[in-house]
């Protein structure tokens, strides 16, 4: 829109002219943020800028102590954002604001040789926020008097200008970090051959173990060739011993048929014509006997008949060898009867004395005659 003017965000925008003026009795109209309405021709339009400037500052400072330093600082400022730092910096600057920065290091400059001359070197040099603080506050208030805000203030460095009091000041320091840095570096040395001796032991040890490891790969290796190397051979010889022990295992079946093969042909037919023989020889033996037996009861029945055929032969010639005798009877009847008993007694005892005598003769398995028994009877003689 025509005459609507903005200003940017960094910028303030400043509106002069016309009845009304800015807030506070400024002579100009403040805008920032947003645009207004600018009537053309009654009214003029300006900007200022709000952004961050820079100021260096190199100056050469006496401290406490009367030794010249060289300090070089460098301001980071810009114009407040309140609408009096505004107004009092538009006033100042407005027309050329390059003067801001020349102007603040001007201000820092004063105000920093101000406060190294209350410091020594040392605190200057240990203690640079310190000094750096003190121009702050020192310069604070002066600043804002023109519209201005630091937003940093950094001492870049600190020069002696070839005196060698700061060198000086730093060699037992030097020296104590050197001493500090040998011996670090000794102990990282001493750290790293440790580690090094450490490393070639484990490499020695991981080597030594690789070797055990390869050794007895390799020893498996060799017996698992020599096992496959023998195992033709080996296979060889175990059929060869299971081939012996079946023929043996046939042989010995092959005796053990041979044995039973002799005893069934041999040894049986044997053992069954010796107990053939024993049989006959035992029937041959008990024929005998009863042979005997027989031969003998038949003797014994001879005998008794041959006794009792001649019995009154016997009895006859007892009682003619009585005949001679003078033999009293003195009881009779009876006494007779006991002469004739006695004689009968008599018979009886001579009969049985005569069996006897052929008993014991037939004992002797007595012959027997092949004409009969009538020839055995005639051979036999009867004596009183």
């Amino acid at each position: 829109m025509f005459g609507y003017r903005v200003p940017a965000p960094d910028e303030a925008m400043l509106i002069s002219g016309g009845k009304t003026n800015g807030t506070g009795g400024a002579p100009f109209r403040v805008v920032t943020g947003h645009g207004a309405f600018i009537m053309p021709f009654f009214r003029k339009v300006r900007f200022l800028t709000l952004s961050m400037s820079e100021a260096e500052v190199s100056e050469t400072c006496v401290t406490k102590q009367a030794i010249a330093l060289n300090v070089r600082a460098v301001i980071a400022f810009k114009v407040g954002n309140d609408t009096e730092s505004i107004v009092n910096a538009g006033q100042r600057f407005l027309s050329d604001q390059e003067q801001m920065s020349i102007l603040t290091g001007r201000i820092f400059a004063g105000h920093l040789r101000s406060i190294v001359g209350s410091m020594t070197v040392e605190e200057i040099v240990t203690e640079r926020q310190k000094l750096a603080t003190e121009v702050l506050d020192g310069s604070a208030a002066e600043m804002a008097k023109i519209g201005l805000t630091i937003d940093s203030l950094q001492i870049q460095s600190i020069d002696d200008m070839k005196l060698g009091y700061i060198a000086a000041m730093a060699a037992p320091h030097n020296a104590a970090i050197q001493r500090e840095a040998q011996i670090a570096q000794a102990r990282a040395d001493q750290a790293a051959a440790e580690a090094a001796q450490e490393s070639q032991r484990r490499q020695a040890e991981y080597a030594r173990q690789t070797s055990v490891v390869q050794a007895q790969y390799k020893a498996e290796i060799d017996r698992a060739q020599a096992e496959a190397a023998q195992a033709g051979p080996l296979a060889q010889a175990t059929a060869q011993q299971e081939v012996i022990d079946a023929r043996t295992l046939l042989a010995q079946r092959e005796a053990l048929l041979r044995q039973q093969q002799l005893v069934a042909e041999v040894v049986k037919p044997a053992e069954a014509q010796a107990e053939q023989v024993r049989i006959m020889a035992r029937a041959d033996a008990e024929a005998t006997e009863v042979t005997a037996a027989a031969a003998a009861s038949h003797n014994r029945v001879a005998l008794d008949r041959l006794l009792i055929e001649q019995l009154p032969q016997i009895v006859k010639e007892a009682a003619a060898g009585l005949s001679g005798a003078n033999v009293t009877v003195l009881n009779g009847a009876d006494g007779i009867g006991q002469v004739a008993a006695g004689l009968v007694g008599q018979g009886l005892a001579i009969l049985e004395s005569v069996k006897k005598s052929v008993s014991d003769s037939g004992t002797q398995r007595p012959a027997v005659s092949e004409n009969g028994p009538a020839e055995r009877e005639n051979n036999h003689t009867v004596t009183s």
